[in-house]
């Protein structure tokens, strides 16, 4: 099982590294880089996580929590992820207060009137970099972890970011185990899958 775990910053790649268990490696972790352009070449993965800092649009997301999605909308486009309760179940093992829903990319930084406005799409957070990640994951098992910085109620260019994005950097350092386990379960259900449609 080799898991490519995707971070758009180096300071979010960092973070999710530190928290992978010690040994031989289970993931490797890549900084893509910011915006929509950068896909990786993802040849060589049997499944992928993108993680890193997003922005919530729903209120009852708190600074430090995640979303684990259960879909990406980038453009006209619904991208469908791979086990997200099994994900939530995991990262709440560690503690870390997890919940599941769509997340919108939108490419671009979210201010206060727009993000009332995809608020109401139904989207729970909001990010600039997943949707041609999991677009990119052609067919592979894709999860996306966000890492909530800014709320309605504190926005990102405010001073309460700062906490925000302290509280979502720790969190990120607490990922890896949950990214990994997830990993391996996503694994076991394909190749009982592929067993059972075998001859």
């Amino acid at each position: 099982m080799r898991l490519l775990v995707c971070a758009p910053l180096a300071v979010e790649a960092r973070a999710v590294r530190h928290g992978l268990p010690v040994g031989p490696p289970e993931a490797l972790v890549i900084r893509t880089g910011l915006g929509t352009r950068r896909a990786p070449y993802l040849h060589g993965c049997d499944a992928m996580a993108v993680t890193g800092f997003g922005g919530a649009l729903d209120a009852t997301l708190r600074p430090g929590d995640v979303l684990v999605a259960t879909e990406v909308w980038f453009g006209d486009r619904r991208l469908p992820c791979a086990a997200p309760e099994t994900l939530a179940c995991e990262l709440a093992r560690l503690g870390v207060r997890a919940q599941t829903g769509p997340l919108i990319t939108t490419g671009h930084l979210v201010r206060e009137r727009e993000r009332r406005r995809l608020a109401r799409t139904g989207a729970r957070a909001v990010d600039m970099e997943a949707g041609p990640l999991v677009a990119a994951a052609d067919g592979r098992p894709v999860t996306v972890v966000r890492a909530i910085v800014d709320t309605p109620g504190r926005p990102l260019l405010s001073p309460a970011a700062v906490t925000g994005g302290l509280a979502a950097r720790r969190t990120l350092r607490r990922i890896g185990p949950a990214l990994v386990n997830w990993a391996k379960a996503v694994h076991l259900t394909a190749a009982a899958s592929s067993e059972k449609g075998g001859p």
